[in-house]
């Protein structure tokens, strides 16, 4: 016999879509079979009751048996076996159309009862379980609506509590009746060959056994073939009986589960950060209208670098974004838990999605990152994974503020205790492909934010927005007042974060610091950044409060040695300046360097380009010649400044910025 199809059981409980989908193909199965076997009953009914029309109801009978193997049933058509038993079967029915009402009793015994039992017993117990399954679902649907609303804030354990229990309770109450239909759908598979073969079976038997066998003819003919059709259905007994031992089994090992499995929140496995795939279910918020949103549980999986979502039903998913360089970052959403946001790397696409636990949430910002990073087009996506994983974690010690530095030293290397003096050597370029370790000491601190204490504020305030920054340089030459140069341009940047580096004359230490200070935001969930102003002139970088106008950090441009925006993401850039440190009693100071990671609002070229352009302008004011001609070169304002771009910042140069934003870098 051939392998019959079977729904598993212990895919009930995670209760897919893809198991969703196949179960709709079971119960259109059963549909047709139970169309099928109305007709069929229909006709073995009027073969009873309808002795005058005797000839004509044995024909149709005939023709209907022939039909079995017309069936377009939803999991494939009638074996062989059976279709050929059942067009043997037509035969012998159309040679057997002189029956006479003697055969009523016996008709009804062993023809019409058996498949009157298949019907009434089984398929009515399929409709019934089917009922009670759509109702436990709802229910549990019902629960984890619930359950998704509980507030984070004000946290009541009474009543997070119960919403448990509930969520609990019809989790197991929806994984019984799922069972329960599981397994009777599978038994169905077996017993629908049974209740086509056994009513047949009866029948001719009982032709035989009225007319005692009387035509000796017949009789040869039709013995090895009862005897085969008696022995295939003891067969399909027992396959069935073993089949349903079997899934008793599972389903008795299924049901010992600890409760911890049915309970949302409670799973005690560790969080793993180095997965390339994902798939379960997520709440998403959709906008109902201007102001209203709603909130719908779906299933999401990942595919290569997409994001996918498959509804209840589905045959497939279809696709939702493109996670390749988009960014993953945790959000505050309607005081719901355990939310993070998506958005696609121009910033015009964006989704909010909830997860089901903590470690749900985690695993999926982790999962979603590694798929942006497109770690899955390598050749060992997972080996790959769990070492920039590990590379991040042991390199990577966050400091959340400047206010942090050791002992507020304005040399950054000099905030890790023993850290590495950067030495004249440090700064040449060694190889053409540098190792991390020598462009970044392991363990250098990073830090995420610009922050101005409050009596520093009040300082620039009467002193006309000058400051002393942390890092020790002098912004003498940046101030408002004392600029006269030719060039000014802002452009509305978010500061990612900051660390000491070796070198100052490569780039590759710029692409490093970004790669560090990204991973260690990922890792630590840092995800809000400050929007400030970078005016770029051609004697200093000023980083500017756009809603204070207050000179954050300032440098001289000579002190700018490097600067490059990203191969790959456009929107970031970085720089490097040089410092020195007198931690020694050098009377002049060993040489230190640290880079700047910004993202901006456009393309990163664009301000890598102005930084140049006052380079060389300020390299062409040595030479009035040369000053001279670039003057003639490049277009200028009514006021004697180079034109470039128009202003990034808009109307938040008054001050009309937002405090924070989430980053997308």
């Amino acid at each position: 016999m051939p392998a019959v199809h079977t729904l598993l059981l212990e895919e009930a409980l995670q209760d897919s879509p893809q198991t969703r989908s196949l179960l709709s193909v079971f119960e259109e199965d059963a549909g047709t079979l139970t169309d099928y076997t109305n007709q069929l009953l229909q006709s073995m009914q009027r073969v009873y009751g309808a002795q005058s029309e005797m000839g004509l109801a044995t024909e149709q009978l005939s023709r209907q048996l022939l039909e079995y193997e017309k069936q377009n049933f939803a999991l494939g058509k009638g074996d062989e076996e059976v279709i050929s038993t059942l067009q043997q079967f037509a035969k012998t029915v159309g040679e057997l159309n002189t029956l006479h009402s003697e055969l009523a009793t016996q008709m009804a015994d062993r023809m019409i009862f058996p498949m009157i039992q298949f019907r009434e017993k089984d398929l009515t117990e399929i409709s019934t379980l089917r009922e009670i399954f759509g109702i436990a679902s709802d229910e549990h649907e019902a629960a984890m609506v619930k359950y998704s609303r509980l507030p984070k804030k004000k946290e009541n354990e009474k009543v997070k509590a119960e919403l448990v229990g509930e969520v609990a309770y019809s989790r197991r109450k929806q994984h019984q009746a799922s069972m329960q239909y599981y397994c009777a759908l599978n038994a169905l598979q077996y017993r629908k060959r049974v209740a086509m073969l056994e009513p047949m079976l009866g029948y001719t038997q009982a032709q035989i056994n009225f007319y005692k066998k009387g035509i000796d003819l017949v009789s040869k003919k039709m013995d090895s073939f009862l005897g085969s059709v008696s022995s295939m259905t003891q067969n399909i007994e027992a396959q069935l009986d073993s089949e349903a031992e079997a899934m008793r089994m599972t389903q008795r090992e299924l049901l010992s589960m600890e409760d911890t499995v049915y309970m949302p929140d409670r799973d005690p496995a560790p969080v793993n950060r180095t997965l390339i795939q994902k798939a379960g279910y997520l709440n998403i918020r959709n906008k109902t209208g201007l102001v209203t949103t709603a909130w719908d549980r779906l299933y999401f999986f990942t595919q290569g670098g997409n994001l996918m979502c498959q509804p209840r039903g589905a045959v497939a998913g279809g696709m939702v974004l493109d996670l390749d360089n988009s960014s993953v970052m945790a959000v505050e959403c309607e005081d719901r838990r355990y939310c993070f946001q998506i958005t696609s790397p121009n910033g015009k696409t964006s989704m909010i999605l909830q997860a089901e636990s903590k470690r749900e949430y985690e695993e999926w910002i982790c999962t979603l990152n590694n798929i942006s990073r497109q770690i899955y087009l390598t050749d060992n996506p997972e080996a790959v994974a769990i070492r920039l994983n590990q590379t991040a974690i042991q390199a990577v010690t966050p400091i959340t503020s400047f206010e942090k530095r050791g002992e507020g030293s304005p040399n950054p290397d000099r905030a890790k205790p023993g850290g590495m003096q950067s030495s004249s050597g440090a700064s040449q370029k060694t190889s053409s492909a540098p190792e991390p370790e020598d462009l970044i000491v392991p363990g250098t601190p990073i830090q995420f934010d610009i922050m101005l204490p409050a009596s520093e504020f009040q300082d620039q305030n009467r002193a006309g927005g000058r400051r002393t920054n942390p890092f020790g340089e002098t912004d003498d030459d940046c101030s408002p007042e004392s600029d006269d140069s030719l060039l000014q341009q802002v452009f509305a940047v978010r500061f990612l974060g900051s660390m000491a580096v070796r070198s100052g004359q490569t780039q590759e230490v710029i692409y490093e610091a970004m790669r560090q200070v990204l991973a260690a935001r990922a890792i630590h969930n840092i995800f809000r950044t400050t929007e400030s102003h970078l005016m770029v002139t051609s004697s200093c970088l000023r980083l500017i409060d756009p809603q204070t106008q207050v000179t954050r950090i300032g440098f001289q441009l000579q002190e700018v040695t490097q600067f490059v925006a990203h191969q790959e993401n456009g929107r970031l850039m970085g720089f490097v300046v040089e410092g020195r440190d007198w931690s020694e009693d050098d009377e002049e100071g060993e040489p230190s360097f640290s880079a700047f990671v910004f993202e901006s609002n456009t393309e990163g070229e664009k301000i890598c380009y102005t930084i140049s352009l006052g380079k060389d302008i300020m390299e062409a004011k040595k030479d009035p010649e040369a000053l001279v001609q670039l003057l003639k070169n490049m277009p200028l304002t009514n006021e004697g400044k180079f034109l470039l771009l128009d202003s990034e910042t808009g109307n938040t140069a008054n001050g009309g910025a937002p405090d924070e934003e989430e980053s997308e870098a």
